[in-house]
């Protein structure tokens, strides 16, 4: 099974050298796995993968090969349960009706007025109520429960994605920039961008004028060099990251792929959810390194092509109200940022991965898409043909 872990990693891409292996056996032979798979799993990722951009082909890989392994069963003859599992079982699951019943706090405003109320007068854990912060119940503020409106505390990933703050670290992996592609279409809808010019240093032979020098020389050879000829487009490539966009890893993968591949002059960054003061090029760093959003601005000129990919789901305060951000205190709402981009790159477009059919059921894709004086278009291979289109 190991060696099953080693050639596939080898065929996905990732660069596992035999030297790697044999140290993963080794330190598996002292023991430092421990018998458990999550052991084995950090140990066999730091043993093997060398750069933090291999990660998400790391994990596709492992869990493919070790996929359905079970954790060996006590001495006893029964097997420990995590923890996580007993947690669930208190997770709160309503019918429809049940969820239309219950109303919201009111406003942005009233939420976390009531929030720093809930802080002060809290004094032990509660769990299923509609009140105080706790678990598997309808109050705005917790974890495993329901309300339209509320603020996420202590929940693993979304459930009902109707958390208007999240108060937790949350973690992003980077798009792999190297994913496979699964047709060529994407590429050729790309190409609609491409605006080729000659610059840079003479090192390509141009054949036909050659030819003609040579002639005209009397036969004797005289070489003619031209610089290399490339796609002289521009583009900023801005991504949503996490949250509801775990959904569509595979769609902008492979959309991020043939982009670096078109596009000489390519520059991508990341946001979540809405476009605010800063952006990020690791995810892994983006709590540490953070750059600017106006030095963006001064940064790329207005002729780049701005791309934005996210689908546009969130709650309404995120993009209209100031400190409406899901993870921290924006002192300006979103939409002045989007409004201040568009302002300097005219040429300018948002990809959404989700169905366009479905759109007007979420009202933040309503906004998103008046802010972008309609320049929305579905990641779907006729939604980036017109979206290349609209660029150019």
């Amino acid at each position: 099974m190991f060696v099953t872990l080693f050639t596939e990693l080898r065929d996905a891409g990732v660069p596992v050298s035999l030297r790697e292996y044999l140290d993963l056996l080794e330190a598996t032979d002292y023991g430092l796995a421990n018998y458990k798979v999550d052991d084995f799993y950090y140990l066999s990722r730091t043993a093997l993968v060398k750069d933090e951009k291999y990660l998400d082909r790391f994990d596709q890989v492992f869990g493919h090969v070790f996929k359905g392994l079970e954790m060996p069963d006590g001495e006893d003859g029964t097997a420990d349960i995590p923890e996580e599992w007993i947690k669930r079982l208190a997770e709160l699951n309503l019918t429809d009706e049940e969820k239309a019943a219950i109303e919201a706090m009111g406003g942005f405003e009233k939420l976390m007025e009531t929030l720093k109320k809930r802080l002060e007068e809290q004094e032990k854990r509660h769990q299923g109520g509609s009140k105080w912060i706790g678990t598997a119940g309808t109050s705005p503020f917790g974890a495993y429960g329901y309300n339209p409106e509320g603020v996420r505390i202590g929940q693993d990933g979304n459930r009902n994605f109707s958390a208007v703050k999240v108060w937790d670290k949350r973690e992003f992996r980077d798009l792999d920039g190297e994913s496979e592609i699964g047709t060529r279409n994407i590429k050729v809808a790309l190409r609609r961008l491409r605006r080729f010019a000659r610059e840079g240093a003479a090192d390509e032979l141009d054949i036909d004028d050659t030819i003609r020098s040579t002639a005209k020389n009397g036969g004797w050879l005289d070489l003619k060099m031209v610089p290399e000829r490339h796609n002289a487009v521009k583009v900023l490539l801005l991504l949503d990251i996490g949250g509801s966009m775990d959904w569509h890893i595979r769609a902008c993968e492979e959309l991020f792929s043939a982009a670096r591949t078109e596009f000489k002059h390519l520059e991508h960054y990341y946001f979540h959810n809405c476009l605010y003061e800063s952006v990020w090029r690791e995810n892994a760093r983006r709590h540490r390194q953070r750059t600017p959003t106006y030095d963006l601005m001064h940064t790329y000129p207005a002729d780049y092509k701005l791309v934005f990919v996210g689908d546009a789901s969130m709650s309404p305060y995120e993009i209209a109200v100031p400190g409406g951000s899901v993870e921290h205190m924006n002192e300006e709402p979103g939409e002045i940022w989007l409004r201040r981009m568009l302002a300097l790159y005219t040429k300018a477009v948002w990809l959404n991965p989700i169905p366009q059919d479905k759109w007007r059921y979420t009202g933040s894709i309503g906004m998103i898409r008046e802010i972008m004086e309609g320049r929305m278009y579905p990641l779907t291979l006729e939604g980036l043909d017109e979206a290349m289109r609209a660029l150019v």
